[in-house]
Protein backbone atom coordinates (compact mmCIF):
# COMPACT_ATOMS: atom_id res chain seq x y z
CA UNK A 1 0.00 0.00 0.00
CA UNK A 2 0.72 3.27 -1.01
CA UNK A 3 2.80 5.05 2.52
CA UNK A 4 2.08 8.26 1.28
CA UNK A 5 -2.02 8.10 1.47
CA UNK A 6 -3.56 8.17 4.87
CA UNK A 7 -4.26 5.08 6.46
CA UNK A 8 -7.44 4.78 5.34
CA UNK A 9 -7.39 6.05 1.97
CA UNK A 10 -4.15 2.92 1.65
CA UNK A 11 -6.77 0.04 2.86
CA UNK A 12 -9.33 1.48 0.72
CA UNK A 13 -7.20 1.18 -2.73
CA UNK A 14 -5.85 -2.67 -1.30
CA UNK A 15 -9.39 -4.10 -1.52
CA UNK A 16 -10.41 -2.14 -4.85
CA UNK A 17 -6.92 -3.82 -6.39
CA UNK A 18 -8.17 -7.11 -5.30
CA UNK A 19 -11.22 -6.68 -6.79
CA UNK A 20 -10.18 -5.22 -9.91
CA UNK A 21 -7.38 -8.01 -10.11
CA UNK A 22 -10.49 -10.38 -9.59
CA UNK A 23 -8.66 -11.81 -5.91
CA UNK A 24 -12.32 -11.38 -4.97
CA UNK A 25 -15.76 -11.05 -7.81
CA UNK A 26 -18.62 -9.43 -7.44
CA UNK A 27 -20.94 -11.73 -4.32
CA UNK A 28 -17.19 -12.62 -2.49
CA UNK A 29 -17.82 -12.11 1.17
CA UNK A 30 -14.69 -9.56 2.51
CA UNK A 31 -12.82 -10.67 5.26
CA UNK A 32 -14.47 -9.31 8.25
CA UNK A 33 -13.51 -5.93 9.59
CA UNK A 34 -11.78 -7.56 12.85
CA UNK A 35 -9.37 -9.62 10.12
CA UNK A 36 -8.66 -6.46 7.90
CA UNK A 37 -7.44 -4.88 10.92
CA UNK A 38 -5.49 -7.53 12.05
CA UNK A 39 -3.51 -8.71 8.40
CA UNK A 40 -2.92 -4.58 8.40
CA UNK A 41 -2.29 -3.39 11.54
CA UNK A 42 -5.24 -0.66 11.75
CA UNK A 43 -7.84 -0.04 14.00
CA UNK A 44 -11.50 -1.32 13.24
CA UNK A 45 -12.68 2.43 12.94
CA UNK A 46 -9.70 2.96 10.53
CA UNK A 47 -10.90 -0.42 8.57
CA UNK A 48 -14.74 0.56 8.88
CA UNK A 49 -14.09 4.05 7.51
CA UNK A 50 -12.18 2.40 4.57
CA UNK A 51 -15.67 -0.07 3.81
CA UNK A 52 -18.05 3.01 4.51
CA UNK A 53 -16.38 4.45 1.76
CA UNK A 54 -16.13 1.87 -1.02
CA UNK A 55 -20.09 1.10 -0.02
CA UNK A 56 -20.66 4.11 -0.45
CA UNK A 57 -18.96 4.49 -3.83
CA UNK A 58 -20.65 1.16 -4.86
CA UNK A 59 -17.60 -1.04 -4.24
CA UNK A 60 -19.13 -3.57 -1.67
CA UNK A 61 -22.38 -3.53 -0.01
CA UNK A 62 -23.28 -5.00 3.29
CA UNK A 63 -25.52 -7.69 4.23
CA UNK A 64 -26.91 -7.28 7.67
CA UNK A 65 -25.72 -10.04 10.39
CA UNK A 66 -23.94 -11.49 7.23
CA UNK A 67 -21.12 -9.32 6.04
CA UNK A 68 -19.57 -7.53 3.56
CA UNK A 69 -19.49 -8.52 -0.24
CA UNK A 70 -18.33 -7.50 -3.64
CA UNK A 71 -21.17 -5.19 -5.59
CA UNK A 72 -21.04 -5.44 -9.26
CA UNK A 73 -19.91 -1.98 -10.17
CA UNK A 74 -22.69 -0.10 -12.53
CA UNK A 75 -22.78 3.00 -14.57
CA UNK A 76 -25.29 4.55 -11.92
CA UNK A 77 -23.65 3.00 -8.80
CA UNK A 78 -20.45 5.51 -9.76
CA UNK A 79 -20.72 8.66 -8.18
CA UNK A 80 -21.93 11.83 -10.49
CA UNK A 81 -17.99 13.40 -11.10
CA UNK A 82 -16.72 9.75 -11.71
CA UNK A 83 -19.56 8.72 -14.24
CA UNK A 84 -18.16 11.24 -16.42
CA UNK A 85 -14.44 10.39 -16.29
CA UNK A 86 -12.77 8.46 -19.00
CA UNK A 87 -9.33 6.79 -18.82
CA UNK A 88 -5.95 6.42 -21.16
CA UNK A 89 -3.64 4.07 -20.67
CA UNK A 90 -0.80 4.33 -23.03
CA UNK A 91 2.64 3.00 -23.35
CA UNK A 92 3.97 6.82 -23.10
CA UNK A 93 2.40 10.18 -22.62
CA UNK A 94 5.11 12.79 -22.80
CA UNK A 95 6.93 11.66 -25.81
CA UNK A 96 7.15 10.68 -29.09
CA UNK A 97 3.70 10.77 -30.93
CA UNK A 98 1.46 9.98 -27.90
CA UNK A 99 0.54 14.14 -26.99
CA UNK A 100 -0.72 14.19 -29.98
CA UNK A 101 -3.12 11.32 -29.71
CA UNK A 102 -4.20 12.16 -26.06
CA UNK A 103 -4.72 16.01 -27.18
CA UNK A 104 -7.32 14.27 -29.85
CA UNK A 105 -8.78 12.22 -27.28
CA UNK A 106 -9.29 15.33 -24.97
CA UNK A 107 -10.60 17.83 -27.24
CA UNK A 108 -13.30 14.93 -28.13
CA UNK A 109 -14.56 13.96 -24.46
CA UNK A 110 -14.32 17.90 -23.55
CA UNK A 111 -16.82 18.26 -26.33
CA UNK A 112 -18.97 15.18 -25.21
CA UNK A 113 -18.63 16.60 -21.49
CA UNK A 114 -16.11 13.72 -20.07
CA UNK A 115 -12.91 14.33 -18.56
CA UNK A 116 -9.70 12.54 -18.99
CA UNK A 117 -7.60 10.05 -16.69
CA UNK A 118 -4.15 9.73 -18.12
CA UNK A 119 -2.42 6.86 -17.30
CA UNK A 120 1.33 5.34 -18.63
CA UNK A 121 2.67 1.78 -18.50
CA UNK A 122 6.29 2.84 -19.81
CA UNK A 123 6.17 -0.64 -21.61
CA UNK A 124 5.66 -2.67 -19.08
CA UNK A 125 3.33 -5.12 -18.55
CA UNK A 126 3.34 -5.00 -14.61
CA UNK A 127 2.60 -1.05 -14.64
CA UNK A 128 -0.13 -1.87 -17.41
CA UNK A 129 -1.68 -3.94 -14.55
CA UNK A 130 -1.33 -1.56 -11.95
CA UNK A 131 -2.84 0.74 -14.38
CA UNK A 132 -6.15 -0.72 -15.09
CA UNK A 133 -6.72 -1.74 -11.41
CA UNK A 134 -6.04 2.73 -10.63
CA UNK A 135 -8.87 2.77 -13.16
CA UNK A 136 -11.14 0.89 -11.77
CA UNK A 137 -10.65 1.93 -8.22
CA UNK A 138 -10.60 5.59 -9.68
CA UNK A 139 -14.59 4.43 -11.07
CA UNK A 140 -13.89 5.71 -14.64
CA UNK A 141 -16.86 4.60 -16.90
CA UNK A 142 -15.04 3.96 -19.89
CA UNK A 143 -11.49 2.75 -20.97
CA UNK A 144 -9.32 3.75 -24.05
CA UNK A 145 -5.76 0.96 -23.80
CA UNK A 146 -2.73 0.78 -26.08
CA UNK A 147 -1.66 -2.46 -25.17
CA UNK A 148 1.93 -2.76 -23.81
CA UNK A 149 4.04 -5.20 -25.62
CA UNK A 150 1.32 -6.56 -27.43
CA UNK A 151 3.06 -9.41 -29.21
CA UNK A 152 4.29 -10.73 -26.03
CA UNK A 153 0.73 -11.87 -24.60
CA UNK A 154 -1.29 -10.55 -22.31
CA UNK A 155 -1.07 -12.04 -18.90
CA UNK A 156 -3.26 -9.19 -17.50
CA UNK A 157 -6.48 -10.95 -19.24
CA UNK A 158 -8.13 -11.59 -16.17
CA UNK A 159 -8.00 -7.97 -15.05
CA UNK A 160 -9.19 -6.56 -18.49
CA UNK A 161 -11.65 -9.20 -17.83
CA UNK A 162 -12.74 -8.27 -14.38
CA UNK A 163 -13.09 -4.44 -15.93
CA UNK A 164 -15.22 -6.11 -18.28
CA UNK A 165 -16.93 -7.67 -15.90
CA UNK A 166 -18.15 -4.55 -14.20
CA UNK A 167 -19.81 -2.46 -17.38
CA UNK A 168 -17.03 -0.85 -18.09
CA UNK A 169 -16.61 -0.08 -22.40
CA UNK A 170 -13.47 -0.36 -23.35
CA UNK A 171 -11.72 0.40 -26.50
CA UNK A 172 -7.90 -0.28 -27.68
CA UNK A 173 -5.96 2.23 -30.03
CA UNK A 174 -2.13 1.95 -32.37
CA UNK A 175 -3.01 -2.45 -31.62
CA UNK A 176 -5.14 -5.12 -30.12
CA UNK A 177 -4.28 -8.06 -27.96
CA UNK A 178 -5.53 -11.07 -29.93
CA UNK A 179 -7.69 -12.46 -27.25
CA UNK A 180 -9.87 -9.68 -26.16
CA UNK A 181 -12.39 -9.05 -29.09
CA UNK A 182 -12.48 -5.25 -28.33
CA UNK A 183 -13.16 -1.89 -31.22
CA UNK A 184 -9.79 -1.29 -31.91
CA UNK A 185 -8.45 2.42 -33.50
CA UNK A 186 -5.32 1.61 -35.42
CA UNK A 187 -2.99 2.04 -38.63
CA UNK A 188 -2.35 -0.30 -41.21
CA UNK A 189 0.52 -1.45 -40.02
CA UNK A 190 1.66 -4.18 -42.49
CA UNK A 191 0.28 -2.04 -45.64
CA UNK A 192 2.76 0.79 -44.41
CA UNK A 193 5.50 -1.61 -44.43
CA UNK A 194 5.10 -2.61 -48.00
CA UNK A 195 4.80 0.79 -48.66
CA UNK A 196 8.36 1.64 -47.38
CA UNK A 197 9.74 -0.89 -49.07
CA UNK A 198 8.12 -0.61 -52.23
CA UNK A 199 9.06 2.85 -52.72
CA UNK A 200 13.25 1.80 -51.83
CA UNK A 201 12.64 -1.08 -54.40
CA UNK A 202 11.11 1.06 -57.01
CA UNK A 203 14.04 3.36 -56.65
CA UNK A 204 16.43 0.46 -57.52
CA UNK A 205 17.50 -0.33 -53.95
CA UNK A 206 17.82 -3.99 -53.21
CA UNK A 207 20.20 -4.04 -49.95
CA UNK A 208 17.65 -2.96 -47.78
CA UNK A 209 18.12 -3.12 -44.12
CA UNK A 210 14.98 -3.64 -42.06
CA UNK A 211 14.80 -2.84 -38.18
CA UNK A 212 12.12 -3.38 -36.58
CA UNK A 213 10.98 -3.29 -32.90
CA UNK A 214 9.15 -6.41 -32.40
CA UNK A 215 7.80 -7.09 -28.82
CA UNK A 216 4.61 -5.07 -30.12
CA UNK A 217 2.38 -6.17 -33.21
CA UNK A 218 2.95 -2.57 -35.01
CA UNK A 219 6.38 -4.00 -35.19
CA UNK A 220 5.63 -7.35 -36.34
CA UNK A 221 3.19 -6.00 -38.70
CA UNK A 222 5.53 -3.09 -40.39
CA UNK A 223 8.29 -5.99 -40.49
CA UNK A 224 5.65 -8.65 -42.45
CA UNK A 225 4.77 -5.95 -44.90
CA UNK A 226 8.34 -5.13 -45.80
CA UNK A 227 9.23 -8.62 -46.40
CA UNK A 228 5.65 -9.14 -48.15
CA UNK A 229 7.20 -6.21 -50.36
CA UNK A 230 10.10 -8.26 -51.18
CA UNK A 231 8.10 -11.25 -52.04
CA UNK A 232 6.01 -9.60 -54.32
CA UNK A 233 9.01 -8.84 -56.71
CA UNK A 234 10.46 -12.45 -56.01
CA UNK A 235 13.12 -10.96 -53.85
CA UNK A 236 13.94 -12.65 -50.29
CA UNK A 237 15.66 -10.12 -47.60
CA UNK A 238 18.95 -11.74 -46.50
CA UNK A 239 18.58 -12.51 -42.79
CA UNK A 240 21.04 -10.49 -41.82
CA UNK A 241 19.37 -7.67 -43.01
CA UNK A 242 16.45 -7.87 -40.76
CA UNK A 243 17.59 -6.64 -37.51
CA UNK A 244 14.71 -7.35 -34.90
CA UNK A 245 15.06 -5.46 -31.50
CA UNK A 246 13.28 -5.05 -27.84
CA UNK A 247 12.31 -2.00 -26.02
CA UNK A 248 14.78 -2.24 -23.59
CA UNK A 249 17.14 -2.08 -26.39
CA UNK A 250 16.39 0.10 -28.62
CA UNK A 251 19.15 2.58 -27.97
CA UNK A 252 21.77 0.11 -28.43
CA UNK A 253 21.03 -3.20 -30.82
CA UNK A 254 19.70 -0.98 -33.95
CA UNK A 255 22.56 1.58 -33.85
CA UNK A 256 25.79 -1.60 -33.46
CA UNK A 257 23.43 -3.73 -36.00
CA UNK A 258 23.28 -0.82 -38.54
CA UNK A 259 27.15 0.35 -37.39
CA UNK A 260 28.45 -3.35 -38.11
CA UNK A 261 26.51 -4.02 -41.28
CA UNK A 262 27.93 -0.21 -42.57
CA UNK A 263 31.77 -1.35 -42.00
CA UNK A 264 31.31 -4.20 -44.69
CA UNK A 265 32.88 -3.92 -48.11
CA UNK A 266 29.62 -4.25 -49.71
CA UNK A 267 26.97 -1.96 -47.30
CA UNK A 268 23.66 -1.69 -47.84
CA UNK A 269 22.28 1.02 -49.58
CA UNK A 270 19.10 1.33 -47.82
CA UNK A 271 17.17 1.39 -44.37
CA UNK A 272 13.63 1.25 -43.38
CA UNK A 273 13.10 2.10 -39.97
CA UNK A 274 10.78 1.36 -37.51
CA UNK A 275 9.56 4.85 -36.60
CA UNK A 276 10.75 8.60 -37.13
CA UNK A 277 12.13 8.17 -33.64
CA UNK A 278 14.80 5.42 -34.39
CA UNK A 279 15.99 7.25 -37.75
CA UNK A 280 16.94 10.30 -35.97
CA UNK A 281 18.80 7.92 -33.48
CA UNK A 282 20.72 6.41 -36.33
CA UNK A 283 21.90 9.59 -38.43
CA UNK A 284 24.53 10.04 -35.87
CA UNK A 285 25.97 6.77 -36.84
CA UNK A 286 25.63 6.87 -40.57
CA UNK A 287 27.72 10.18 -39.89
CA UNK A 288 30.25 7.98 -38.29
CA UNK A 289 30.62 6.17 -41.23
CA UNK A 290 31.70 8.62 -43.06
CA UNK A 291 27.86 8.69 -45.72
CA UNK A 292 25.24 10.71 -46.27
CA UNK A 293 22.06 10.43 -46.41
CA UNK A 294 20.22 10.11 -49.17
CA UNK A 295 23.45 10.53 -51.47
CA UNK A 296 25.16 7.13 -49.79
CA UNK A 297 22.02 5.42 -47.95
CA UNK A 298 18.48 5.82 -48.23
CA UNK A 299 16.12 6.32 -45.55
CA UNK A 300 12.48 5.72 -44.86
CA UNK A 301 10.17 5.86 -41.71
CA UNK A 302 6.89 5.67 -40.27
CA UNK A 303 4.29 8.06 -38.15
CA UNK A 304 5.05 11.24 -40.03
CA UNK A 305 5.81 12.74 -36.48
CA UNK A 306 7.54 16.23 -35.72
CA UNK A 307 10.58 14.30 -36.00
CA UNK A 308 10.64 13.55 -39.53
CA UNK A 309 11.64 17.24 -39.96
CA UNK A 310 13.60 18.16 -36.86
CA UNK A 311 16.99 17.66 -38.49
CA UNK A 312 19.00 18.30 -41.76
CA UNK A 313 17.71 15.63 -43.11
CA UNK A 314 13.40 15.41 -43.91
CA UNK A 315 12.47 12.31 -43.78
CA UNK A 316 10.34 9.83 -46.51
CA UNK A 317 7.99 8.39 -43.91
CA UNK A 318 4.56 6.57 -43.55
CA UNK A 319 2.03 8.35 -42.24
CA UNK A 320 0.12 8.39 -38.72
CA UNK A 321 -2.73 10.19 -38.04
CA UNK A 322 -2.17 10.57 -34.29
CA UNK A 323 -4.81 13.40 -33.31
CA UNK A 324 -7.06 12.22 -35.39
CA UNK A 325 -6.88 8.38 -34.19
CA UNK A 326 -7.15 9.73 -30.36
CA UNK A 327 -10.53 11.67 -31.60
CA UNK A 328 -11.77 8.71 -33.47
CA UNK A 329 -11.17 6.68 -30.43
CA UNK A 330 -12.79 8.67 -27.91
CA UNK A 331 -15.90 9.29 -30.41
CA UNK A 332 -16.30 5.79 -30.58
CA UNK A 333 -16.17 5.04 -26.78
CA UNK A 334 -18.83 8.32 -26.08
CA UNK A 335 -21.16 6.23 -28.86
CA UNK A 336 -20.62 3.00 -26.42
CA UNK A 337 -21.12 4.70 -23.31
CA UNK A 338 -24.83 6.47 -24.59
CA UNK A 339 -26.47 3.21 -23.55
CA UNK A 340 -29.70 5.44 -24.23
CA UNK A 341 -29.23 5.34 -27.58
CA UNK A 342 -28.09 1.83 -27.91
CA UNK A 343 -24.44 2.68 -29.09
CA UNK A 344 -21.94 0.10 -30.23
CA UNK A 345 -18.34 1.38 -30.68
CA UNK A 346 -16.77 0.62 -33.94
CA UNK A 347 -13.25 0.22 -34.63
CA UNK A 348 -11.54 2.17 -37.58
CA UNK A 349 -8.30 0.96 -39.84
CA UNK A 350 -6.47 3.86 -41.25
CA UNK A 351 -4.87 3.38 -44.51
CA UNK A 352 -1.18 5.01 -44.69
CA UNK A 353 0.26 6.92 -46.26
CA UNK A 354 3.63 7.57 -47.86
CA UNK A 355 4.91 11.18 -47.13
CA UNK A 356 7.65 11.64 -49.47
CA UNK A 357 10.43 14.19 -48.51
CA UNK A 358 14.12 14.35 -49.25
CA UNK A 359 15.74 11.26 -47.15
CA UNK A 360 15.02 8.19 -49.76
CA UNK A 361 16.63 8.58 -53.33
CA UNK A 362 18.42 5.71 -56.04
CA UNK A 363 21.06 4.06 -54.63
CA UNK A 364 24.66 5.53 -55.18
CA UNK A 365 27.08 3.97 -57.86
CA UNK A 366 29.46 2.33 -56.32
Amino acid sequence: MNPQYPKYQRLKEEIASWIAAGKYRPGDKLPSENELAEQFGLSRQTVRQSIGELVSEGWLSREQGKGTFVAKLQGDRRGPGASRMVGLITTHISDYIFPSIVRGVEAALKEKGYRLLLSSTEGSKEKERESLETMLSQGVCGLIVEPTKSAEGNPNYETFMALEYHGIPMLMINEQYPDLDWPCVKVDDEAGGVLAAEHLLAAGHRAIVGLFKTDDLQGVHRMKGFVQAHRERRLSVPPDLLVRYRTENRDDRPQEALRELLARPEPPTAIVCYNDQLAVSLLDVIREAGLRVPEDLSIVSFDDSFLATATEVKLTTVSHPKAELGERAAQSLVTMLDKAAGGRGVGHIYKPQLIVRESAAGPAIR
